[in-house]
């Protein structure tokens, strides 16, 4: 048996989940992991606090928040674009002085350049020059900077360049901008279970206002501008799309006023959503 078939053969010894393991281990090579049921948010859960909502309101793209964690969030995000808009007024003050720095050592500069010609030119003329001296307070020395540690003469000292910051408040799951008045207030419509637990504790919380089907991430689900009702997609495409009126008050719809729930999936059922998490490790050539 010749080296490479014993190592073929050696190879088959190892099961799946060995070599698996056995490239995690070494780093190298891609690692993938199933999301399970309670890694996923669920549909009615805040994108921001990850808990069922108290105030829920949703956004034209179908992210759903508490309306107290978006404002909170908006009006941190108010501070730190303030807060970074003072740094690069800063910066552009400091810019501005070490220019000004810059052109009078310039300026100081040509001036020496012209007095040396002057006394050269007296020199030559015949003229007395007068008696030297090694103080650096005369002939336009005290206009020079002459330590070799100020900021302006090492361009390697400078810190890092603040750039302008975006001053749009934008969406956290989307990055579109994000206005206070364009959030929609969303009313679920609750299940008539008979249980008294906690909302949080029970595993049906919601049902669709028109047709009373549960509502889970498994179910697509859309909201309904005019009167904040939430709806599966089902009843959309069946019952209202027909006649494009909003069943919960009678108010005429447009397209734009139905707007998808965007959810998270169960374990089992994808629902639109990616659930399993890769991580890419170094490969080596083989």
């Amino acid at each position: 048996m010749t080296r490479h078939a014993k190592n073929v053969t050696a190879g088959n010894v190892y099961t799946t989940h060995e070599r698996k393991k056995d490239a995690r281990e070494s780093g190298y090579g891609s690692t993938s992991v199933r999301l399970g049921k309670d890694s996923i948010k669920e549909f009615d859960c805040c994108c921001l606090t990850l808990q069922p909502c108290r105030y829920p309101v949703i956004t034209t793209d179908g992210y759903l928040y508490d309306k107290e964690a978006i404002l909170e969030y908006v009006i941190h995000q108010k501070r730190d674009i303030a807060k970074k808009l003072k740094e690069f007024e800063r910066q552009k003050t400091k810019q501005k002085k070490e220019v000004e720095e810059l052109a009078k050592t310039e300026q100081s500069k040509l001036l020496k350049t012209f007095v040396e010609k002057q006394g050269a030119a007296s020199k030559d003329s015949g003229a007395t020059a007068g008696p030297s001296t090694i103080s650096n307070m005369v002939d336009g020395l005290d206009k020079q900077l002459p330590s070799f540690w100020i900021p302006a003469l090492t361009p390697q000292s400078k810190a890092t360049q603040v750039k302008k910051p975006d001053e749009t408040i934008r969406c956290p799951m989307s990055g579109r901008p994000l206005r206070i008045k364009d959030l929609i207030p969303v009313n679920f419509t609750l299940a008539k279970d008979g249980d008294d637990r906690a909302l949080i504790a029970k595993d049906v919380r919601y049902v669709c206002a028109v047709t009373n089907d549960i509502l889970s991430n498994s179910v697509p689900c859309a909201v309904l501008r005019t009167s904040g009702s939430v709806v599966t997609m089902e009843c959309v495409e069946k019952i209202i799309k027909k006649d494009m009126i909003d069943p919960t008050n009678g108010k005429k719809l447009m397209e734009k006023d139905i707007i998808i729930m965007e959810r998270g999936a169960t374990g089992f059922a994808g629902a639109g959503i990616k659930l399993e998490a890769k991580v890419d490790g170094p490969v080596m050539m083989a």
